[in-house]
């Protein structure tokens, strides 16, 4: 019953101005692979409550801080370098994959731990109100205007 989150969440972020947003909400700390979940939840009628948000943060912040916040750091501290060193362009673009890899794996492993709550819950498709309780680290204009951006997207998606 998982296996569309990763469709989801590529297709939301094609939508136009997605790319976007999401990166300026990651560039300030927001976990968007949690907010694409949390989008995904409310399309699938899941109802969200405090203490769900909690346990996916919960859940979501191991794998975020030890696999794919340090294969960003490297990826990122290799842009430069990497324009004038051939190889090292190559290892980057490979470093890319593996953080998409990591980012996918991301994904699944937050829809699973969602999948007793896809059964039986009332029809609620509301992907705001899950996207306003996995962002509460998001306070400023942009970061909302981006998360708008985001939720419009995610109405448009099919879960």
């Amino acid at each position: 019953m998982t296996g569309n989150v990763w469709k989801f969440a590529v297709d939301v972020y094609a939508q136009p101005g997605v790319e976007t947003a999401c990166l300026a909400l990651q560039e300030q700390g927001a976990d968007v692979c949690l907010l694409l979940v949390a989008a995904w939840l409310g399309r699938r009628g899941v109802s969200c409550s405090k203490e769900r948000a909690q346990i996916l943060e919960n859940a979501a912040r191991p794998w975020r801080e030890t696999v794919i916040e340090p294969l960003r750091r490297l990826r990122c501290a290799w842009r430069e370098a990497a324009t004038h060193d051939a190889c090292l362009a190559e290892l980057r673009e490979e470093m890319k994959a593996q953080e998409l890899r990591a980012e996918r794996e991301h994904l699944q492993r937050l829809a699973d731990l969602a999948t007793a709550w896809l059964e039986g819950q009332e029809a609620n498709r509301n992907a705001d109100a899950w996207l306003q309780a996995c962002s509460r680290d998001i306070c400023t204009e942009a970061e909302r205007r981006a998360l708008l951006v985001l939720g419009s997207a995610a109405l448009q998606t099919a879960p």
